[in-house]
């Protein structure tokens, strides 16, 4: 009875926590990105449209709650979340463009070079990587340059050819490639983990823990990291379009790889769970300061969207 309780008030931690973030996210961008009186506008409509009102903020919430658990005030912490949030919405409308996965819906609106034109997407695009770097290296953010520095080194690994853009690469060339379970699994640590890792790993840079004491909270990145891509095959192949807010069944369409076509449906439902388990036991040093990220951790398998 206790361990349901227990269950149950993560969940309504994580319920308000998801709330805020969503808020507190928007407010941010809101402030960053006002619309300037000069042909520049359009792009800063569109950088707005895609990074504004929409999403899970699961690498925010991530990378806020790591940091506040480990005495960050949530201010710098917001800052942080909303560089990691740029590079991953950058990577959306690119994703989205014609030249690449061709999406015409995304968070349960026309994509953002629909909705504007490919030329003003892939601006959009450029100028939220950009400003994910400029948030990094902002007085405000933290006056540390070492800090500033590990920051950025963080999130661009975990953006570039050994991260995100290299993990898109391989999943690019997967429809002619024969993946097996090892390969796919490396694809999605990059494409997918890569950016959620980096969330844990920069709330601890930005509470200065150093990087031998960043081990549990790495496992446990890993871990929901890998669980997410699960869950995200999951729903690609058995989820509700309408619920996603996305086209779903593409993986199937194109012929990829995934972990369900490799593991069956229900293999890879119980690979997740047990990925997730295993997460929330590295957080076990932290206790019940680390109530939301437990709660997080069911969450992902759990969304359908």
């Amino acid at each position: 009875m206790g361990e349901i309780g227990l269950v149950d008030s993560d969940g309504a931690k994580l319920d308000a926590a998801l709330t805020r973030i969503a808020r507190d996210v928007d407010a941010v961008f809101d402030a960053m990105l006002p619309i300037p009186d000069d042909t520049r506008a359009p792009l800063v409509e569109a950088m707005r449209y895609a990074a504004m009102n929409g999403g899970k903020r699961v690498r925010p919430l991530l990378l806020v709650t790591t940091a506040e658990m480990l005495g960050v005030g949530r201010d710098p912490a917001l800052r942080a979340a909303c560089a990691v949030e740029s590079i991953h919405v950058y990577s959306l409308i690119h994703d989205d463009l014609p030249c690449m996965d061709d999406d015409d819906l995304r968070r349960g609106k026309p994509t953002t070079h629909r909705r504007f034109n490919e030329a003003t997407a892939v601006l959009a695009g450029d100028s939220l990587h950009a400003l994910a770097f400029e948030i990094l290296t902002a007085g405000e953010t933290t006056s540390d340059p070492f800090t500033q520095a590990e920051l950025v080194r963080c999130l661009a690994t975990a953006s570039g050819m050994s991260g995100m853009a290299g993990g898109q690469m391989m999943d690019m060339v997967a429809e002619s490639s024969s993946y097996d379970l090892r390969e796919i699994t490396r694809l999605q640590q990059l494409k997918t983990g890569a950016l959620l890792a980096a969330s844990v790993e920069m709330g601890a840079i930005l509470a200065r823990v150093p990087p031998e004491g960043r081990t549990s909270l790495r496992a446990y990145a890993r871990d929901i990291g890998l669980a997410f891509q699960i869950a995200d095959d999951l729903l690609d192949a058995t989820g509700d379009e309408v619920a996603a807010g996305k086209a779903l069944r593409k993986d199937d369409e194109q012929g990829k790889q995934t972990f369900v076509t490799l593991m069956g449906v229900e293999g890879a439902r119980n690979q997740a769970e047990a990925l997730i388990n295993q997460a929330v036991g590295h957080l076990a040093p932290f206790g019940q300061d680390a109530a939301v990220l437990r709660a997080l951790a069911r969450y992902i398998v759990e969304r359908d969207r």
